[in-house]
């Protein structure tokens, strides 16, 4: 059957078209019930018997969810006890239209058998389908075709033998609701229904608040109402439309808001076209914007213009009682910078252009007396501000993880409110807790599928005859690989051999992936999706199944494998002569270790051909290095440990300072060389499309932190280009101190911008540059194993000397840019999830010891000194405050210092420090820091947030050039 519309619309060039659109409707569209009879069978979905205990629907039902029910209560509908649901057509649109990730996770339902959810079409169901009338809206329309549908179903199945299932219409929109009652179908809102179920009575918890609130106002027939209305609310946010006008007109700016880690009264705002972040000081100005949010902001004016405070406020000091739900007046935030400090443009927010929530996880802060149902949720993330949720399981949940969202956020309330979703184990636990950081990271860690997996090559596997036809064949070269130990995903292995002329060939051979991943299947979309390999301290989450990654792919020594290489000719002085790609097949010679390959090349009784191969790359990485310098490259620093590990607990058990050695720096720089030179050849072969990566120079006012680090020394750092940094940093010694110049480099790497994939056609080539290597052009080549950023740069290469063919979406400008922005994000998560790793383990380490430590202070703060302790690769907060409250300590803003009698602190200062952890809340230990020399007398210990080196711009030159 067709319904067909027609109307005229008019061209922009004033001329008249006749537009028919035609709409096709069906009378063979199966209900999904094992029931029916009637229907053109196919695989049946929904069961014969539903079944589910409940006050209210105590008969065999099944239920129909509109489009708020999907989108606000999926925690509810994902539980195990809700099946057999019916999906119409009309929601699940309306939901990809709302949200992309909610869709996904409703698609994600549907595709798992247990549940018995089914996707009806009723949008092309002849007997389903309704049409818009006059004056009805959109929203309206779609209301009246789900009740259509309810009672569709409810006359269809009632046509059936014994059959006794009743259809229930889901709804938090009371008019909707009314309005099903009065056509005699079963509706209820989603409280309603779940607070009936006997069988699951604490699925209440997951309720999204507001549909608590709905039922309330329709139940006691007035608005909720909040205590504590003595107290100032929050600024109303402007309407979207208003918000909208300002941006065109430039009064209100919009960017994304990062809350302070430091001070949960501070936050910044990275504005659309602007360089540096606009400052956001009090709650009122915060304005409840959460960490992420896209917000719109007001500029202040500039005698309003203040700076962050030098107090570290990393939680709030007091527990707000329900009674207290208001903001009170923060007056500091309407203060103007201290003297002699520098103020920085300040705004407030005035909107919520977009929330972006997602499910955080945390613990129940533990009530000192009983509240009823009413809890405060302590997120693990100190960005977002703790949450209100109603839960009756409290007793329980106390000593547990757990996962909240949050659902709104009440201008009278101090706090947002939420809903619980679900246990995640014991505090403590190491299982647990690895979850929590995943999950936090957002790191994609869920076992492969079975449609992932159906895309690997069948095995046994081998190189056939027709490979060798189309491929270099290199089996014969000596090629090795050199890498940490343990590795088993390895992608890069290296040759170098005189040639005849006098001159030398060497040859960088990487893995060839995208033999293995072929574009647009599901192996591809999931290796896309999670960008890149996870490593964590005790475990590593793949981007793509082990049989790649520790197999098939990974050029493991004396097997036969596939590489894509780049081959170069040079002189003895590392000039290079020519440059060759090719699709290859290698055998690697042996896969070594730093510290192997380093023995080798220090051994003079050694002379095979690995080790001699060795020794010229090695001498010629030091020449490439030098030049790379004398550019301006950076040679950054930062704190890298390993821990050793028990091998039955597997808790660690010691830890050590990562050591580099020479051939770090020779695979390192070979790394960077054919990084470059495949980034020359893309960006010629396709000027628009080249996957490139990027590292912006850092805006002057980064540098001031470094500056005013180095004068405190009287050391001068000049920044004006990479260059004179990298002159100064040089430079800058101490004598009588080794460590100042680590130091000092540490800082210089959280100076840094954060280096960023992005697609050649979006930016012109001045844009290029890579601040950090000094080099104009750079992207990723040597690791398609562990970065998807990697494997389009290999497609790209393959297409451009001909060894392969092109695909639509590899030419297309702004998909790459929008791969590009996923592959950034997930790029930044995983150095994150890896920090918290260490911090993790670190803390496992200190359970049952405490250990003296030198430490260097880093920062001096109002009331804390941040210390970094270098064999643990950990920074701690030490809050300075006397043992009777009156603090021992003066602050002297202008020299960074903190005085106590004839003690002073400074930056840079070596101290020694006890470390520990702090037991008295079990629910949430910390890492306290003692200080043991020096000692000052009547000073108090404070528990202190321990946290790995703070995420800075590119990752260290310092490690192996795969992270660059």
């Amino acid at each position: 059957m067709l319904k067909s519309k027609t109307f005229v619309k008019k061209t922009r060039k004033g001329g008249v078209v006749k537009v028919v659109r035609e709409h096709y409707l069906r009378d063979d569209i199966w209900c999904g019930s094992c029931l029916c009879t009637t229907c053109p069978q196919e695989k049946p979905v929904l069961e014969s018997d539903p079944q589910i205990e409940s006050d209210l629907c105590n008969f065999p039902h099944y239920l129909v969810p509109d489009t708020n029910v999907l989108f606000h209560q999926i925690d509810v509908l994902e539980d195990s006890i809700i099946r057999n649901v019916i999906i119409l057509q009309t929601v699940l649109q309306e939901i990809r239209h709302r949200s992309s990730s909610g869709h996904q996770r409703m698609r994600d339902l549907v595709s798992q058998e247990n549940k018995k959810f089914y996707v009806f079409t009723n949008e092309h169901h002849r007997e389903t389908y309704i049409e818009r009338e006059a004056g009805e809206s959109a929203n309206d329309r779609n209301d009246r075709a789900i009740r259509v549908c309810v009672k569709w179903y409810g006359e269809h199945l009632s046509k059936q033998k014994k059959n006794e299932i009743k259809v229930v219409l889901l709804t938090n929109d009371l008019a909707n609701r009314n309005k099903a009652r009065e056509e005699g179908l079963l509706a209820y809102t989603v409280y309603e229904y779940v607070k009936s179920l006997i069988a699951k009575p604490e699925l209440s918890d997951r309720l999204a608040q507001l549909a608590e609130e709905e039922h309330r106002r329709d139940t006691a027939n007035e608005d909720i109402k909040v205590k504590g209305s003595h107290k100032i609310s929050f600024p109303e946010h402007l309407p979207l439309t208003q918000i909208q006008t300002g941006i065109k007109s430039k009064k209100y700016l919009q960017g994304t808001f990062h809350a302070s880690r430091e001070n949960y009264k501070e936050g910044y705002v990275s504005a659309h076209g602007k360089d540096d972040m606009i400052f956001i000081k009090g709650l009122a100005n915060i304005n409840r914007a959460v960490h992420d949010d896209l917000v719109a902001i007001e500029m202040l004016p500039r005698e309003r213009w203040t700076c962050p405070s030098s107090m570290i406020l990393a939680d709030e000091t007091k527990n707000v009682d329900e009674e207290d739900e208001g903001i009170e007046e923060d007056e500091e935030s309407n203060k103007p910078a201290r003297k002699g400090v520098k103020s920085l443009p300040t705004a407030k927010v005035v909107g919520i252009i977009k929330r972006n929530w997602r499910p955080y996880c945390g613990i129940l802060q533990a009530p000192v007396v009983s509240k009823g149902t009413r809890h405060l949720f302590i997120p693990a993330e100190k960005r977002i501000p703790k949450i209100r949720i109603e839960t009756r399981q409290a007793e329980t949940l106390l000593g547990q993880r757990i996962i909240v969202s949050i659902d709104s956020w009440p201008r009278t309330s101090r706090y947002p409110q939420g809903h619980f979703v679900r246990g995640l184990g014991p505090i403590g636990d190491k299982d647990t807790e690895n979850e929590v950081l995943l999950l936090e990271h957002d790191v994609p860690h869920q076992n492969f599928s079975a449609s992932v997996l159906s895309f690997l090559p069948k095995m046994p596997w081998g190189i056939t005859e027709e490979d060798v036809s189309v491929r270099e064949d290199l089996r014969h070269i000596c090629i090795c690989s050199v890498d940490p130990p343990g590795c088993t995903d390895i992608d890069d292995a290296l040759h170098c051999r005189e040639l005849d002329n006098g001159n030398l060939e060497v040859g960088v051979h990487i893995a060839d992936v995208t033999h293995f991943i072929k574009p647009g299947n599901a192996l591809d979309a999931e290796a896309a999706n999670r960008g890149t390999t996870v490593y964590l301290v005790d475990k590593r989450i793949d981007m793509v199944p082990e049989l790649l990654s520790s197999n098939l792919c990974s050029l493991r020594g004396n097997e036969e494998r596939f590489a894509f290489s780049c081959i170069w000719e040079m002189t003895p002085d590392a000039e290079i002569l020519s440059t060759k790609f090719m699709k290859s097949i290698i055998k690697s010679r042996a896969a070594l270790t730093y510290e192997q390959a380093q023995l080798r090349i220090d051994d003079s009784s050694m002379n095979d051909d690995i080790t001699l191969g060795l020794r010229g790359l090695n001498r010629l990485a030091k020449i490439m290095k030098r030049r790379r310098i004398e550019k301006g490259a950076l040679t950054l620093a930062s704190s890298e440990i390993r821990f050793s590990m028990d091998s039955e607990t597997h808790d660690p058990i010691d830890v050590e300072t990562k050591q580099l050695r020479e051939t770090n720096s020779m695979v390192e720089e070979f790394m960077l060389l054919a990084n470059i030179s495949v980034a020359t050849k893309i960006q010629q072969d396709f000027p628009q499309c080249a996957l490139l990566r990027r590292h912006p120079a850092p805006p002057p006012s980064n540098y001031e932190p470094l500056i005013k680090a180095g004068e405190s020394k009287d050391v001068k750092i000049l920044t004006e280009s990479n260059k004179d940094l990298a002159t100064s940093l040089d430079k800058a010694e101490l004598p009588g101190q080794p460590y100042f110049n680590t130091l000092l480099r540490m800082l210089a790497t959280r100076c840094m911008m954060q280096a960023v994939y992005f697609c050649s056609g979006t930016l012109p080539e001045d844009e290029f540059y890579h601040y950090g290597l000094a080099t104009p052009i750079y992207t990723h080549f040597t690791s398609p194993i562990r970065r998807y950023s990697d494997i389009v740069v290999h497609r790209l290469l393959a297409v451009a000397i001909g060894a392969d063919q092109s695909y639509a979406d590899l030419l297309e400008k702004q998909k790459v840019q929008s791969l590009c922005n996923n592959l950034n994000y997930r790029h930044k998560m995983a150095q994150y999830a890896g920090r918290a790793s260490v911090g993790l383990h670190t803390q496992l380490f200190f359970k049952d010891k405490s250990v003296d430590e030198e430490g260097f202070i880093l920062f001096v703060r109002k009331n804390a000194l941040q210390i970094l302790i270098p064999k643990f690769g950990l920074e701690g907060t030490l809050f300075l405050k006397a043992e009777k409250g009156n603090s021992l300590f003066k602050f002297n803003e202008e020299e960074s210092s903190q005085s106590a009698g004839e003690v002073k602190f400074r930056v840079f200062d070596r101290v020694i420090v006890q470390i520990s952890i702090d037991k008295s809340n079990i629910q949430h230990q910390k890492l306290q820091l003692k200080l043991v020399q020096p000692l000052v007398a009547g000073f108090s210990v404070s528990p202190t947030d321990q946290s790995s080196s703070s995420p800075g711009g590119e990752e260290p030159a310092a490690k192996k050039a795969k992270q660059n």
